[in-house]
């Protein structure tokens, strides 16, 4: 009996505390206690669990005090699979809650990170301009948003991807700024003689002793140079389990928030986010990521293709996803135009019975296999 009044009192204190009805003592105690419940867990909870804790756990943060939130966003920052709302909040939350999940968590997707860039602090921007990797669009909103201690710390952050028109208008900053002049003369990825063109009168200066440099003429930065344009080059055709990894996860988040769409497509391969586009091909047919990952592996062209018309994507961003995909070798002009004449001469009905028996047909085999 003494064991039974305890649990009902437990249950009692834990429904008080999601209507607001408790001390700030309990409400704080059972918003650390759940985020520490699912960090043991996380690796083992399904999308329907994960959505129960992302709710409850959203409730609960606005009920707490901000030392509460600092703990739990700690608690949230390492883990690869974390709830996508409440981690979404608590990056927009005060820079003392943020700070961990701002500089670790690979839950937040680029959008994610280039609207906190746009709203919050600018020690909310320092934090992301640290991460261990900062993609071009990311540091584009650093730097059109940022004040001089973000920008430095972009352009000192080796991880930190900079594109052509990034690099431009660093280079007219750069011409104000002595600090971020001096960083930049460190960055050999960054082919300051090809943008010479682009850069206004501002940044003429520090360009003259960028290409003046010793930097500019040595044969072995020059070397680094075209060593990260290739890795680039051939980084965006082909398979990466670490990308993957990252991707997959964030696509998932984006999903726990319901904002896994067409238009999340369409992003994605607009920006040439192949492991995203595959990753959210995955979610929206599910399949289990190997299978997915199977058919890039095999360029096998003809199941892809059929999950994607059974998908309802338009001709348009069936070619644009077929470009991203992270494929083992790159589609040739031909293998395109092959695809795309598959795709049309397949209704989307067809597709859908052929992707279903497909499924219903793995999935006896795997049984079977099993048993």
């Amino acid at each position: 009996m003494q064991e039974m009044d305890e649990g009902t009192t437990r249950a009692f204190s834990s429904f008080r505390v999601l209507n607001g009805d408790s001390n700030i003592t309990e409400r704080d105690q059972l918003f650390r206690n759940m985020a520490q419940l699912y960090s043991y867990v996380s690796d083992r909870c399904d999308d329907e669990q994960v959505a129960q804790y992302d709710e409850v756990l959203c409730q609960l943060a606005e009920l707490v005090e901000t030392e509460a939130r600092a703990h739990v966003a700690k608690l949230l920052a390492p883990l690869d699979r974390a709830p996508g709302m409440v981690v979404v909040k608590l990056a927009n939350d005060d820079f003392s809650v943020a700070q961990p999940l701002l500089e670790f968590s690979n839950v937040l997707s680029d959008d994610d990170l280039i609207d906190i860039v746009s709203r919050q602090s600018e020690a909310h921007r320092v934090a992301i301009a640290g991460r261990a990797s900062v993609p071009e669009r990311v540091g584009e909103a650093i730097v059109a948003h940022g004040g001089s201690q973000s920008v430095v710390r972009l352009v000192r952050n080796e991880g930190a991807s900079i594109a052509p028109a990034t690099a431009i208008r660093l280079a007219e900053r750069a011409g104000t700024d002595p600090e971020i002049a001096s960083d930049l003369r460190g960055r050999a990825d960054i082919d300051w003689k090809g943008l010479s063109g682009q850069i206004s009168a501002t940044g003429a200066k520090f360009l003259e002793n960028m290409i003046g440099s010793s930097i500019a003429l040595d044969p072995s930065t020059i070397g680094k140079v075209n060593a990260v344009v290739y890795n680039r080059m051939r980084n965006r055709a082909g398979f990466s389990s670490q990308e993957w990894k990252v991707a997959y996860n964030q696509v998932k988040a984006l999903s726990d928030r319901k904002q896994l769409d067409e238009r999340a497509l369409l992003r994605f391969a607009r920006f040439g986010y192949g492991h995203h586009t595959a990753a959210a091909a995955t979610v929206l047919l599910r399949v289990s990521p190997e299978v997915f990952v199977k058919w890039l592996a095999m360029q096998d062209y003809v199941a892809v293709t059929v999950a994607l018309r059974a998908m309802g994507v338009s001709p348009d961003l069936f070619d644009a996803m077929v470009a991203t995909l992270p494929w083992r070798d790159m589609p040739t002009e031909a293998d395109r135009t092959n695809v795309r004449a598959r795709f049309e001469a397949i209704t989307q009905d067809e597709a859908e019975e052929i992707f279903e028996l497909w499924r219903a047909h793995s999935f006896r085999r795997r049984s079977s296999a099993e048993a």
